[in-house]
């Protein structure tokens, strides 16, 4: 069906962190595609893009003080990286760091090798740890026997676990690796918005371990064709890569389980700005939206526009928007759908990033890991460490060691009415007794992060569902995204990003067919 080509479309998304940059950028790209003459306004809420990613260059260090790199099997963000043709950019984690340690009874333990996602897949290493008790062992292996739970409704991620695995592995492996992704309560997350593949597995082979480990090789191959570019991948996200075997690309995700880029992550949002700019975009932040109302007939083809007011008050009208926001702050500002309303009841924990500095000298013990967990049962105050220049080479100078150590999570939330010295020493006096590391720090960086991390409760995704429903109804041409939806990492952002952009470019072909 030949396509015709109308007035000029003008197009609003509002968040300027990594979904939003990502949506703007999928949508000028069909713009181009179609011929589109397209105006695209990104407006950010704050003085700066990116979001959460946020890359700190200082004495010779590159400092992540949001996330610090991204899962490599997840093909959205290696297309992307394609894209804007930052391929000669990525990092692969150091491969001799590839040992992470979970705390135990105030001892550091490496984690059992064959572990995919906290699921044991080999009897030997894991019947071989220190990590849990002998009858915790036994109690996993009745997964093998336990009959299947029935049915399609959702429960409890840790629910599940403890129903398949019991209750050692919950606290002991599973919670702090699982649970440490979100910031959360195991016992409250949804395991089909978070991990449903376990769900599969279970239903597929009778047996959690059993599906994982049916599973692994199966993964594996499919995360090297997608690397190769061979067009298996994930989602909406679609493979852009060469077949190769010499691509350079497909190496690195083969073999390291995470990547980031040399000059840290802000790599990625740089090049999106320099893109966006090359298209035309519109750049804007210290600008966020007040209100959003529906006008019908605005445009001149007869289809419908939104008149947009901002905090600055100026009042401005689009054909399309993408709300690359925070669900709660989506559902203020859409309050009159109950539907969309409800996504503020999702709740978001506040976290905190400490980084500390410190000489290679003063550093006893050989970090010979990427770092380790702590358990809820510890009664620690950090909830992990990542050996940051143990893990990632690029990120400090030869003679000097970089530590992120994390803070709060669900329940624990006490650290925000804290003074910077004072979470500086909760997070020293963890390190001293785990590490035995009392030396002064070279310096320190500290990043809050308050109402960060989306929880999915159980039954999220019906509410999500529900959500995108009526505001298809209710506003055609208004799509939604981001963390608070369908996954938290990088490359599901991006992933939401493309998705949005796409339902944007959907609704614009369905009104020039259907010439409203």
């Amino acid at each position: 069906m030949e396509e015709k080509v109308g007035q000029r479309k003008r197009i609003l998304v509002a968040g300027g962190g990594i979904t939003g940059l990502s949506a703007a950028f999928y949508v000028a790209k069909q713009a181009r595609e179609h011929g589109w003459d397209a105006e695209i306004t990104v407006a950010e809420a704050s003085e700066r893009f990116g979001g959460k990613i946020n890359t700190l260059r200082k004495d010779g260090f590159t400092i992540e003080k949001g996330p610090d790199s991204f899962l490599s099997r997840k093909t959205p963000i290696i297309d992307l990286t394609r894209e804007l043709g930052l391929e000669g950019e990525l990092e692969a984690q150091n491969p001799q760091s590839k040992k992470t340690y979970i705390l135990r009874r105030g001892k550091l333990h490496p984690m059992p090798g064959g572990l995919m996602l906290g699921i044991p897949t080999q009897l030997k290493p894991f019947m071989a740890t220190g990590l849990l008790s002998f009858p915790g062992k036994l109690r996993a292996g009745l997964d093998w026997v336990l009959p299947r739970k029935e049915g399609e409704a959702d429960e409890s991620l840790g629910g599940f676990l403890t129903r398949r695995l019991g209750r050692e592995v919950l606290t002991g492996i599973a919670e702090p690796l699982l649970a440490g992704i979100y910031a959360g309560d195991t016992h409250s997350l949804s395991l089909l918005a978070t991990f449903p593949q376990f769900r599969e597995a279970e239903r597929a082979h009778g047996s959690l371990i059993r599906g994982t480990r049916a599973g692994r090789k199966q993964a594996e191959a499919a995360a090297k064709a997608a690397a190769a570019g061979t067009g298996v991948s994930s989602g909406a996200s679609g493979a852009t890569g060469t077949t190769s075997e010499a691509d350079p690309v497909a190496k690195l995700v083969r073999s390291s389980m995470f990547l980031t880029y040399r000059g840290g992550l802000v790599t990625l949002v740089e090049a999106l700005l320099a893109a966006l700019k090359r298209d035309g975009v519109r750049l804007q932040t210290g600008r966020r939206l007040t209100a959003i109302s529906r006008m019908d007939g605005s445009d001149g083809d007869g289809g419908q526009g939104y008149k947009v007011s901002f905090d600055d008050g100026d009042i401005e009208s689009f054909d399309a928007i993408v709300l690359a926001l925070p669900t709660f702050a989506i559902g203020r500002l859409l309050d009159a759908l109950p539907a969309v309303k409800a996504l503020s009841d999702i709740p978001y924990v506040s976290v905190a990033n400490v980084i500390l500095a410190f000489r290679a000298e003063d550093v006893a013990d050989r970090l010979d890991g990427s770092g380790f967990l702590v358990p809820r049962t510890e009664g620690k105050f950090i909830t992990a460490c990542t050996w940051t220049s143990s893990k990632w080479l690029h990120t400090a100078p030869s003679d000097k060691v970089l530590l992120r150590c994390y803070v709060g999570r669900s329940g624990a939330e006490g650290w925000l009415d804290m003074s910077d010295d004072e979470l500086v020493a909760r997070v020293r006096a963890d390190l001293k007794s785990m590490l035995g590391l009392d030396a002064d720090p070279l310096f320190h960086e500290i990043t809050r992060l308050p109402k960060s991390m989306p929880q999915y409760p159980v039954g999220h995704l019906d509410r999500v569902r529900a959500a995108r429903e009526q505001l298809a109804a209710a506003m055609p041409g208004v799509a939604i995204a981001g963390a608070g939806f369908h996954g938290v990492g990088l490359p599901d952002c991006i992933r939401q990003g493309k998705e949005a952009a796409q339902a944007i470019g959907g609704f614009f072909l369905s009104v020039t067919v259907r010439g409203d």
